[in-house]
């Protein structure tokens, strides 16, 4: 299959990929995994724990490689990237959302949302921190800009981690257990401003999930056993 061109097809695109750890016993994380991720899609991948779910959310997210098969994302085939195109291309186009937020403890809310901008140097450092600003204020964050990551709940927290990750306009979100560490109300919130990204900014949503009220609100879901695709497995009866 020829690459498509860039802003035309899915927006991921990925066939028969597999991920071995080598060594004397290999372990196979991901197995012959191929699918297509369409634009303004919000999609939630489920499996059981150890079933290859984040392993293959890494490769999506391009923060681990194949074994064997191909990536392509905006119809550029990843594979052919070295690791400083890849950084860049991760920077410009993709955007994470982790189970722990990783934010910097020593930097504001706002120092945390705006160096990635910075970093890529598309804008200048004062329109930086208002692209910064202006996010963290979409999310209900206004008068926490200066607050660091310790003065903050752990819902301002993810806020304040996804706007981190649309500080470059990314075209995917890339989500890991993203409510995994938050109560039910900051979840619902969380769940929402996802799906938001999908259906006003066109963004497309990729989640890692145990979360049968957050997938509930996903366009597809996909089950990861073992390592492959099962669309037949659920996480319990009438989900």
């Amino acid at each position: 299959m020829s690459s498509a061109e860039p802003g035309a097809g899915p927006v991921i695109r990925v066939e028969h990929v597999t991920r071995t750890l080598e060594g004397e016993v290999p372990v196979t994380l991901v197995e012959d995994v191929s699918l297509e991720i369409d634009r303004g899609e919000f999609v939630c991948v489920m499996g059981p724990s150890g079933s290859g779910k984040s392993s293959l959310l890494y490769l999506l997210g391009l923060l681990d490689v194949p074994t064997q098969g191909r990536i392509w994302i905006d119809g550029q085939d990843t594979s052919a990237f070295d690791e400083d195109r890849l950084a860049d291309f991760r920077l410009a186009r993709l955007g994470y959302v982790f189970q722990f937020h990783f934010l910097l403890p020593e930097f504001s809310a706002l120092d945390n949302v705006s160096l990635p901008i910075r970093k890529l140097g598309r804008l200048s450092d004062r329109e930086a921190v208002a692209r910064a600003s202006e996010l963290l204020d979409q999310f209900g964050l206004e008068g926490h800009h200066r607050k660091k990551p310790s003065q903050l709940s752990g819902g301002q927290r993810q806020r304040v981690a996804i706007a981190r990750a649309l500080a470059n306009d990314p075209l995917v979100i890339l989500a890991d257990e993203p409510t995994g560490n938050l109560d039910s109300v900051a979840s619902t919130n969380v769940r929402d401003i996802l799906r938001s990204l999908t259906r006003e900014l066109h963004k497309s949503v990729v989640a890692v999930t145990h979360d049968t009220d957050f997938a509930s609100v996903a366009d597809r879901r996909i089950g990861i056993v073992d390592g492959r695709i099962d669309m037949a497995w659920r996480p319990n009866p009438g989900v």
